[in-house]
């Protein structure tokens, strides 16, 4: 009942988000847009984690590694200065991602627990100093990619992304089908499983079902839309570097979806919009801004235990029940109003008054007849 209350929840949160993101560009700057296309990249790494830790119960630190796999499969598939095919290379960079997480996931879901964060940490790192000494990925300095993939069917360019408003709107495309997709999904047979795994995995295998197989599966899916994630960023800032695959990567990513609160669909979306325009605001601020930020995040975490996500929907149904019983509190401020009920106490004030002037008039006789 409380799932069903939170996805409706996130249902009205996400839609209200799209539509201001939908309208954004139209009064947005050049930089805002390019800030808030960041975001909604990024969003959809924390959507994909978010699979992982609130919907399936495994807490991944290696999750970059989907991610910068991604960005690193547009560039070993694009060409050296002309710009790549958006149909081929986008989804080339997934499959590599969910081919890397099929491998990785076979061996990583055996384990449970603090072993299996440490397991897809110890993998992360393996993958990250591949690429951070190969001469093949261009070592620590990276790869630049000198053009945006182009989006040409037929011999007609349908939209180019050179221009950043066409990359907004491919950005935030992205983000609503994997939103969507994710919905679907966590609404089928399968999402319930998932649901069912991650609260009680001994009971789901005891009931018959093969628990290994759906977070494969849930493994699978998620690095694919990391891959997504990685592609996109990198042909929005034209580079790649080791840093896309690094650990620091995956707990920025599980920070945005405890903030924004796990097991819900739009909580990654707000926790990624909170924590980047957060970290935007403040290093203007200060040169220290990274110890604000640990304040800011240990309170929110403390004050908000379900997330951005869970304190809205608290406040949307406090604010709900106060609506509902406002006929109520009506009623009894009409009880106490003083106009309703001025001729009774005129009455009841009369009626004091001649019994206070006996009281008065008889004492006084006691007192003469004394």
């Amino acid at each position: 009942m409380m799932a069903r209350k939170y996805m409706r929840s996130s249902d009205a949160l996400a839609l209200g988000v799209f539509g201001c993101l939908l309208a954004f560009p139209f009064f947005g700057g050049d930089f805002y847009i390019q800030l808030i296309t960041k975001i909604m990249i990024l969003s959809i790494f924390a959507m994909s984690l978010n699979l992982l830790v609130g919907f399936t119960g495994l807490v991944s630190l290696g999750h970059a590694t989907f991610y910068g796999l991604g960005a690193y499969a547009l560039v070993f598939s694009s060409p050296q200065y002309d710009p790549a095919n958006l149909w081929l290379t986008l989804p080339f960079s997934m499959l590599a991602a969910s081919a890397a997480a099929l491998i990785i996931g076979t061996f990583v879901l055996r384990t449970n627990g603090v072993y299996f964060i440490m397991v897809t940490l110890a993998f992360a790192q393996m993958v990250y100093y591949i690429f951070h000494d190969g001469k093949f990925s261009g070592g620590s300095d990276g790869v630049y990619i000198y053009a945006k993939p182009e989006m040409r069917l037929f011999g007609l360019d349908l939209l180019d992304l050179e221009k950043t408003f066409n990359f907004y709107l491919l950005a935030l495309f992205a983000m609503a089908f994997c939103y969507g997709a994710l919905r679907v999904m966590l609404h089928s047979l399968f999402g319930r499983t998932l649901l069912g795994i991650r609260t009680n995995e001994r009971r789901m295998l005891s009931l018959g079902y093969a628990t290994f197989r759906y977070k494969l599966v849930s493994f699978v899916i998620a690095g694919a839309f990391a891959g997504l994630s990685g592609y996109l960023s990198a042909a929005q800032f034209g580079f790649v570097n080791p840093s896309f695959l690094g650990w620091h990567q995956s707990a920025q990513a599980l920070i945005m979806v405890i903030l924004g609160g796990m097991g819900t669909l739009s909580g990654p979306i707000l926790g990624t919009f909170a924590l980047v325009l957060l970290q935007e605001f403040l290093s203007e601020l200060t040169q220290r801004w990274l110890l604000l930020m640990g304040g800011v995040i240990i309170l929110a975490v403390i004050k908000l235990p379900h997330g951005l996500a869970g304190g809205l929907t608290t406040l949307f149904s406090a604010r709900k029940c106060t609506l509902r019983a406002w006929p109520r509190i009506q009623s009894v401020f009409s009880v106490l109003d003083f106009r309703h009920h001025a001729a009774r106490l005129k009455f009841i004030g009369r009626i004091l008054s001649q019994t206070l002037r006996k009281t008065a008039a008889s004492m006084r006789k006691r007192t003469s007849a004394k």
